[in-house]
């Protein structure tokens, strides 16, 4: 809720329009310790979105399991994302084009991602594999699929905690050329401001932010229950400096004014 709350309002003050959501991978984690009930985040994102006053996308993020997938296109979602997860790149590109045959037939969108990215978070022994989208590739894909978004590894990072990367802007163009729908680039807590600034020319339209969110929440978090007030209707609920729950919320507002005006969104509402 903190971190729904915190987008819109920062996209509101700066008239922005802007993609809110939840990450389909963590929600359907065989590992979580409690079942989630989809149709309650697709209800909150859905009424986040409807009550704010600038243009939200509502998105269903990389999630690997298709049945999922499908359920967020009738909870609420009007975009959501197949990712890879263990399948081949031709069981992929099946199952992505049934899902978004499904996805237009309820009027809601379709993500999808070729290539894959490479973690800030690697085992120096056993890396993560990753791979540079192709752009002829890219290009099959996109007609055989009929997708919306193309998320495209063109040097972006999942979960770079320190220093931001170039992109391969000649990748990246050649993809475009190629390519008619909007691109993503996920890991853009990594991106150099250059790369975003000429990607933004090069066909990429949704750029996604979670690393840095959470890292300048948790931050916020920490500060925030260093502190001597014992009453925990102050610290949960009464909405004064001293609730850790408007915090989250400053905390995630103030990280998304400082990097929504490089976007080139603001006043665009």
């Amino acid at each position: 809720m903190e971190s729904l709350l915190g987008v819109i309002d920062a996209a509101e003050y700066t008239r922005s329009p802007v993609i809110i959501g939840f990450n389909g991978e963590f929600l359907s984690s065989p590992g979580r310790l409690t079942h989630e009930k989809l149709e309650w985040y697709g209800a909150l994102g859905k009424a986040a979105a409807e009550a704010s006053s600038v243009p939200c996308g509502f998105i269903f993020n990389e999630c690997p399991d298709e049945s999922q997938v499908r359920k967020a296109v009738l909870s609420g979602f009007n975009l959501v994302m197949l990712s890879g997860g263990e399948r081949s790149s031709g069981q992929y590109l099946e199952n992505v084009a049934s899902l978004t045959s499904f996805a237009h037939r309820n009027n809601v969108a379709v993500e999808a991602e070729l290539g894959e990215l490479p973690s800030g978070l690697d085992d120096p022994v056993e890396p993560h594999r990753s791979s540079t989208t192709d752009p002829e590739l890219a290009a099959f894909f996109v007609s055989k699929t009929q997708v919306d978004i193309l998320s495209v590894s063109v040097g972006n990072i999942h979960i770079l905690m320190n220093g931001q990367r170039d992109l391969d802007l000649e990748c990246l163009e050649e993809i475009h050329k190629r390519v008619d729908i909007p691109l993503g680039l996920h890991g853009g807590t990594g991106i150099s401001n250059e790369s975003i600034r000429q990607a933004i020319h090069l066909g990429v339209a949704k750029i996604n932010y979670g690393t840095y969110l959470k890292l300048r929440y948790l931050d916020a978090q920490r500060k925030a229950f260093n502190t001597v007030e014992e009453n925990p209707h102050k610290l949960l609920g009464m909405g004064g400096k001293e609730d850790v729950l408007v915090t989250g919320r400053l905390a995630i507002r103030d990280a998304v004014l400082e990097r929504i005006e490089l976007l080139g969104c603001c006043g665009r509402a």
